[in-house]
């Protein structure tokens, strides 16, 4: 067992981290990948179809990790499958969880270059949050999940004050018709939707740090209702504020959206720094913790110290970082990592189910 007496979470923290987590990046390019899809002002009917089947599929993540209570999917996917096909498994999710630390290592360099500082080299940001966040994580688990659970909160204030105050530009004629071309368009924006959901596998390993695990399903339902809300209310207010067609001309909608305005007479006149202050935060958590998971994997998988790997994985996930030449292929290294999240659940945890289930793998859960 690696993991440390003092290594609990509770079920409120897990959800927490699990929101956090499914946040990250995508919030700020979400209307614009949906409705470039879709064509039509539908795509928060999009968000919500795709947030009930990531809310299904976690279910069945939680229920698979309620039968081994105490291990993380690196351990049990080998009591599952055996060794090799088990060590192959493990493989791939530490791929996944160092593709993403990479990606959200870009992703705070871009919108704070941007935003923030744009006289800031990206180099110089990447190095700075990574340094930062391997001294977090040597710590374990406990603080990364504190971190979210300061930053979620307050994120999540500012973020509906200011879509409140967006209201003053939002016109609801802009959603209409709804589903106007019927439910093709819908199916289209699945696509885009699915991928912004990357996030609630984490539960693979999370739910080996429960103090009750057997609430796993818990955990996740409400880890996955937070984002589904916010994800559509920021595609409809979005969408309603500038129209299907202008929408797909920015690159990042949400945060034109919050410049679309101003408010006098206050202290402050422009709002959007706060979140993407905030928003910033929320990338280096997920960095943080998709850091953390991946050097866990390999050191269950290896059977050597955690802090080992964490050190050695440092020049990958900034290689990974600066691998995209420009904001678009920041993108497309989104997708792929997307696409790598769906072969995850939908081919490895089922057949993890299946087989666990055939072979009468099952442990009571701890309570």
């Amino acid at each position: 067992m690696i993991t440390r007496p003092k290594d609990r979470i509770t079920t409120i923290q897990a959800a927490v981290a699990v929101t956090s987590f499914i946040l990250g990046f995508g919030i700020l390019t979400l209307p614009r990948g949906v409705t470039e899809k879709t064509g039509t002002p539908d795509g928060w009917i999009s968000v919500l179809l795709g947030g009930v089947i990531a809310m299904v599929v976690g279910i069945m993540i939680a229920k698979l990790c309620r039968r081994f209570p105490g291990k993380t999917f690196y351990q049990f996917s080998r009591e599952i499958t055996g060794k090799w096909l088990g060590g192959l498994f493990n493989l791939i999710m530490v791929i996944y969880f160092t593709l993403v630390a990479g990606l959200e290592a870009r992703g705070m360099s871009e919108v704070t270059k941007l935003f923030l500082l744009p006289q800031t080299a990206g180099e110089a940001t990447i190095l700075t949050f990574m340094f930062v966040g391997m001294y977090l994580i040597t710590a374990g688990i406990n603080p990364i999940v504190r971190l979210f659970q300061i930053l979620l909160p307050i994120t999540v204030i500012i973020f509906f004050v200011l879509l409140g105050i967006s209201f003053q530009v939002f016109e609801i004629n802009n959603l209409r018709p709804v589903m106007g071309l019927g439910i093709s368009p819908v199916l289209k924006g699945l696509s885009v939707t699915a991928l912004s959901y990357i996030g609630f596998e984490i539960m693979l390993v999370l739910n080996a740090f429960m103090k009750e695990p057997n609430k796993a399903v818990q955990a996740i339902v409400l880890g996955t209702l937070t984002p589904i809300f916010m994800y559509i209310i920021i595609v409809a207010i979005v969408v309603g504020s500038f129209g299907v067609d202008e929408v797909t001309t920015y690159t990042w909608p949400t945060v034109s959206l919050f410049r679309s305005f101003e408010v006098t007479g206050i202290i402050f006149e422009r709002y959007e720094t706060f979140l993407l202050a905030l928003w910033i935060m929320e990338l280096f958590a997920t960095l943080v913790g998709a850091h953390y998971f991946a050097a866990l994997g390999l050191a269950q998988l290896f059977k050597k110290q955690d802090q080992l790997f964490m050190y050695a994985l440092l020049p990958m996930i900034y290689i990974i970082a600066m691998t995209p030449k420009n904001l678009n292929t920041v993108f497309k290294l989104g997708d792929w990592i997307g696409y790598l999240q769906l072969f995850l659940v939908i081919v490895i945890v089922p057949v993890l189910m299946i087989v666990a289930i055939l072979r009468g793998k099952k442990h009571d859960p701890v309570s």
